[in-house]
Parts: C-alpha cells; structure tokens; sequence
C-alpha cells in the first residue's frame, strides 16, 4: 500500500490510500519520457493498468470438434431391376439355349460329411504317393552321392597308401635323412630276427652256425652300404646348407605395410649376400666350358682381394694354380680335388662376418668367446663339450646324459628304433593343440619315448574304436575337449574318428558307459606312469581341478 495527499480546497488536504498489485506477468512497454533535471523515468498509464479482461460469455470458443471434421462411412445396396421376357401372342422369344433343371437326390448333412471325408482320403493318398515318390528320389540320389564319395574316399585312400608305399621305398633306397636311415636299421633289425628264427626253427648243429655266421656277414655287408649311403647324403646334405645359409643371407628385409602389401628392401649387407651366393653357384657347377670358368675365377678373385688375409691369400694361389692347369690343357678329372678345396676355402670366407656380414646372426657358434661358457656340458659317451640344443632332455631325467649323435649311434648299434611314426603323430598333435590358444604346456613335456610309450603299452598301437593299426592313419587328440590335453586325456584314433570326436558335446550320450570305462582305465594307467616325471605332478593337481570343475558345471 502507498498513501498519498490530495489538495481537495484551497486550504486542506486529504489522505487517499492507493493500492498497488504486483503483476504476475511481464507488463508491455507503451512508451513514456524522462525529466531532464531530475532524471526519472515516467511511463505511460497503459503500462501501469492491468489489461481489461473480455466478459465470460459461458460459451467455448476453441476447441477441436470445431476445428476437426468426423467422416462416416455407409454401405448401401441400391435396388436393381431386372427384367424376364416370355413368350406371348405377338411375341416370339427362342428356348433353345434354355437349360431344364430338376432337383437332385436329396442327402443329409451326414451324408454329405462323409462325402468330403472320402473325397480328402483320395486328396491324400495321391498327396501321400507323390511325397514318397519324392522322398525315394531324395534318397537314392543322397545314396548314390554317398557311394559315389565312399568310392572316392577309397580311391583317395588306396592312393595315398600307394604313394606313401612308394615314398617309403624312395627313402629306403636312396636315404637323405636320419628318419630314413632309422628305418633302415629299424627293418634291417626285424630282418634279423626274422632269419635268426627261421634258422633256429629249421636247423641244428654245425648247420645252425654255418647260417648264423653267413647272416651275420650279410648284415655286415649291409651295414657297410647303409654308411656308404650315409657319407654320400652327409655330402649333400652340406651341400644343401651351405646353400640354404647363403640364401638366407641374400634375402631382403621384408614387413607389411599399413594396407596389408609386403614391402621388400635389399640392404647392402644383402647385397653382399647374394653376390656370393652366385660367385659359390658358379665355382660349384661342374662340365661347363674353360673360357666361363676362368671368368668364374677372375670373379672370384677380385671379390677376395678385397681382404688381405692368410684364407684370402691361399684363395688366390689356388685359382692361379687352376688357371695355369687349364691353360696347359690339364683333364677335368685330375681338377676336381683342387676346384673342391677352392669351393672349401670360399666356403670358409663366406661364413666370417667380417667378408659377409649378414651371416652374423646365422652362425650356431657365437662370435663371443665369452658367450661359450653359457650353456655348454660335457657328453661323458663322445667325451666333447656341446651346447645344450644338442642333449636330448626326456621328461623324466634329472641329469644330462648323452648327446644326440651319441643316442642315435647307440640306436643303431643296438636297438635300432625307428622313431618316424611316433615324431608324427607328436607334431600333428602340437600343432593342433597350439590352434586351441589355451596356453597348453603338458604337451612340450612329452618326448619321442614317452610318446612311443604312451601309443605301444597304452593304447596298443591301434584306434580304440576300429582297430586301425596304421600309424601313418593315427592320431590324438583330447578326450575331452574342454580341458588341456594330457596323457591321462586323451585318445587315440584315425583322423576321421578323430573329426567325428571333436564335435561331440556330450560324451556320455555318445559312447556307452563299457567303452567310457575303459578309456578311463586307460588314463589311469598313463596317469601312473606319467606321475613320475618330476614336472608332472603340479600338472596332475591343477587337472584334477579342472575335472572336478567340469563335473559341477
């Protein structure tokens, strides 16, 4: 509230109450002015008044009926007139397409029941015939496929057992690897208690010896050719490393760029390498003419002289002394020991970093002497200090024993094992074990004995469903595939069994509770074994955990 006074007379005044609402909205400027000496601001009345409000008339003037219009939709039949003309006087209408009808007989509801029933058994026999015409066409045609991919199956297998026949036969007659002569010794042993039987089954006396003595010199004979065949691969054998060390040496680097392309780059390290890898093709390539080989040397010559050296300097005297025997019209046949120790001594040059310095990282024998005190132990069989890669370490050894050269002669000269199958089926359960990424580890414990154990007094050498007895067919995998292969879970079987397993989910629905009885029967007995390698045993608590797990899920 605000008071204000009023001059009513000349002479007095009044007190007038004047009452001031707040406005509740934003009032609209409609003008005003400003006294200059004072400075306030005077707005018009407008401003100050709330607005007139317009008088309720009880009537609703907005709303969406008025805005919205209802649309109704009717149907109605209109009437048709038809009309019928018949014949009269004066009139001839023509009956000759008119039909008579006359009523049918008369059946019930039961009766025309029935009659639909009938007539959907004959919808359906004929339906029935045409889905089994269907059906046996789809059968014969899926039997037919099968028999003609049964028939290929076989023809694939009979020739792969024809191929690996023959392969087997090239590698016994002309052995380049030590798994073939393993399986050389390997038949020569069982040819030996073949024949020593037959002796012993159908002679006697002084006759028995006689037949033993010439069996042990035909065994010594065949002995001896095995070791010709030996010197012989040994030489090609290092032939083909030299090669292999030198290629190696020539290759560029290479990575992969950002869009997936393999970039490829020649060093001046590689550079050199190849250079040298085509000066040793050269000087090793026999029967070509004089003129290209002199060239060959002179070549070969100015790439040496690079260096002076003691090797370097016998390198050069060697060539001379060829190129003055070639001059002098010397035969091929008197050259060959002298073009061998050239190839020898480049041979030499090519492995010192300081000529070739991309062999650096290639070479088995460090280049720092300090470096071959690390890793090296004694051989007590050949008596010589080796490095470590060349002591075969089983899984249940705790010293180092004899080295690799040692227990192959050793296998030779005694039991003589053919280990080939065995390596096999271990390298194709490594590699399918590393597909599983789940960090598996028992499986690099297992060695070629343990594995040669595990397959002949475990499981027999054959599938455990088909009785396949050919290794060459045979592999492990896991028993079950949920957990991380082990001797104690595992399974042998042929690699279409295999396939077959591993997409089983739940295997006590699949096999029935005798077999899975004896599988575990089996995994007992490796688990027994197994359970003395010292490294075992940690293995064999976290399975039994993980068994355990298996079995609660």
């Amino acid at each position: 509230y605000f008071g204000t006074s009023i001059l009513t007379d000349s002479d007095s005044f009044q007190e007038v109450v004047v009452k001031i609402e707040k406005p509740t909205y934003k009032k609209p400027f409609l003008g005003g002015f400003r006294n200059m000496s004072t400075g306030v601001e005077l707005h018009n009345a407008g401003s100050q008044t709330k607005p007139k409000k317009r008088p309720d008339k009880g009537i609703q003037l907005f709303c969406k009926e008025t805005q919205t219009i209802v649309a109704k939709n009717k149907q109605q039949q209109t009437k048709n007139t038809t009309l019928t003309q018949m014949t009269k006087i004066g009139l001839y209408v023509s009956n000759i397409t008119d039909k008579l009808i006359s009523p049918g007989k008369y059946f019930t509801a039961e009766e025309y029941h029935k009659r639909r029933l009938e007539a959907v058994i004959v919808l359906q026999k004929y339906f029935r015939r045409w889905h089994a015409i269907r059906l046996v066409q789809y059968l014969m045609e899926q039997k037919r496929l099968r028999v003609a991919w049964e028939a290929q199956e076989e023809l694939r297998k009979k020739r792969e057992r024809e191929e690996k026949i023959r392969r087997e036969y090239e590698r016994k007659l002309n052995p380049k690897t030590k798994e073939d002569f393993e399986l050389l010794y390997h038949d020569l042993a069982l040819w030996m208690q073949e024949e020593t039987e037959r002796i012993n089954q159908t002679l006697t006396g002084a006759e028995r010896k006689t037949a033993l003595c010439a069996l042990l010199e035909e065994e010594t004979q065949l002995i001896a050719c095995f070791g010709m065949h030996k010197l012989n691969a040994n030489v090609e054998n290092q032939q083909k490393g030299i090669l292999h060390l030198l290629g190696k040496c020539a290759q560029p680097r290479r990575w992969k760029a950002y869009d997936g392309k393999i970039i490829e780059m020649d060093t001046q390290n590689t550079l050199r390498g190849k250079e040298l890898l085509e000066i040793y093709r050269s000087i090793c390539t026999k029967d070509i003419p004089k003129d290209e080989r002199t060239a060959v040397l002179l070549t070969l010559k100015c790439t040496v002289k690079e260096h002076e050296c003691k090797l370097t300097r016998e390198i050069v005297a060697l060539i001379d002394r060829e190129v003055d025997l070639m001059s002098r019209e010397v035969k091929e046949c008197n050259l060959e020991g002298l073009r061998q120790r050239i190839c020898t001594l480049f041979h030499q040059y090519v492995k010192i970093p300081e000529f070739n310095p991309e062999v650096a990282g290639l070479l088995k024998v460090p280049q720092d002497p300090l470096k071959l005190y690390k890793n090296v132990y004694f051989c007590h069989s050949c008596e010589n200090y080796l490095p470590s890669s060349k002591f075969p370490i089983p899984a249940n050894s705790r010293t180092i024993g004899r080295c690799r050269s040692c227990y192959q002669l050793d296998n030779e000269a005694r039991q003589r094992e053919a280990y080939f199958k065995y390596r096999l089926i271990l390298e194709n359960l490594r590699k399918a074990e590393v597909d599983y990424q789940d960090d598996a580890k028992i499986l690099f414990l297992v060695q070629l004995p343990d594995m040669q154990y595990l397959i002949e007094n475990i499981w027999n050498c054959q599938s455990v469903l088909s009785a396949c007895s050919d290794l060459y067919d045979l592999v492990m995998v896991r028993w079950d595939k949920q957990r991380e292969w082990s001797p104690w879970n595992t399974i042998l079987l042929t690699k279409e069994e295999a396939d077959a397993h591993l997409k089983l989910c739940n295997l006590q629905k699949a096999y029935e509770a005798p077999f899975i009885d004896r599988i575990k029967q089996k995994h007992i007995w490796a688990k027994k074994y197994f359970s003395e390698i010292p490294a075992m045993p940690s293995f064999l608590h976290r399975s039994n955990n993980q068994a355990n797990a298996n079995s609660y899920k």
